[in-house]
């Protein structure tokens, strides 16, 4: 049987679609959240809600393999508003019991060009009394380039009624750019490819500084996704990221014991110390 890797990812083809009742809730779907940290005061600002499925043969298989499979199916629409309520409906607990977090969600393709999303999102925001700036919105730039005109008109009213928008995997795409220019972006993502290798590669370290300092003049929020160690975590807050997000802080984890951990969690600061900070010479 594959066996799962740090990501939740397994070798191999589905053997399997989930079936309606799973997307639905019969139980194998289900959320994990993993922490985002403020690099500068240690402080969790929010969370991004990651969908997990738990096949009964393979075990915890990889969101994005899970997506590309409900994609091709009618489970994409019963799996967002699914996703869509649990995560709101989280959101309202949390702040019912005083925690204050903005939960950030990926979106398929479909979902954008099809903007159902929009009236799902507002009747659930509605529905639990969850201020829109507490929900964020994650869109590649490859959904962006499948049909721009349509997946800007959902972001456009996602971003009228106050639901905030990120740019994911950052620097991967062709046309970053013009989307930094032209969309209602609050924030981008560098892609964990190049947040990996930066501790190591002076190449890596230079196009992510390069990243942070465009997204900063721009007056974008830049979350660092796959931080493992604390070499690439002061790297980071030497080049001035606001968030960073990974294993060096917490794996991602189900609600309950997200709720546990933010119980006991004590704010990680950067030390003094810069020295240490100070990223490879590019070649």
């Amino acid at each position: 049987m594959p066996t799962p890797s740090r990501t939740g990812r397994v070798s191999g083809e589905p053997e399997a679609e989930p079936a309606h009742g799973d997307a639905g809730g019969a139980g194998r779907i289900t959320m994990y959240y993993q922490p985002q940290i403020a690099i500068a005061t240690g402080e969790v600002v929010g969370v991004e809600a990651l969908l997990r499925w738990r096949h009964p043969r393979r075990g915890m298989v990889d969101p994005e393999e899970l997506i590309r499979v409900a994609e091709q199916s009618a489970v994409m629409r019963l799996l967002t508003r699914r996703v869509v309520d649990d995560v709101v409906e989280q959101l309202a607990q949390w702040s019912a019991a005083g925690i204050t977090l903005r939960a950030a969600l990926n979106v398929s393709v479909r979902d954008l060009h099809t903007g159902e999303i929009v009236d799902q999102i507002a009747d659930r925001l509605a529905r639990y009394g969850v201020r829109p700036q507490r929900l964020q919105l994650e869109i590649t730039e490859g959904a962006l380039m499948a049909d721009p005109r349509r997946v800007l008109a959902t972001i456009s009213r996602l971003h009228a009624i106050g639901v905030a928008i990120a740019l994911d995997d950052f620097g991967t795409g062709y046309s970053s750019m013009q989307h930094l220019r032209r969309l209602p972006l609050s924030e981008v993502k560098v892609d964990r490819s190049f947040v990996l290798g930066m501790a190591d590669d002076a190449d890596d370290a230079a196009i992510v500084r390069s990243m942070i300092d465009l997204a900063g003049a721009l007056g974008l929020r830049v979350v660092a996704e796959g931080v493992e160690d604390e070499r690439t975590w002061r790297l980071l807050h030497a080049a001035g990221c606001d968030v960073a997000q990974g294993w060096f802080y917490a794996r991602p984890m189900p609600a309950g014991e997200l709720t546990a951990w933010l119980a006991r969690y004590r704010p990680l600061r950067p030390a003094a110390r810069e020295a240490e900070s100070r990223p490879p010479q590019a070649r």
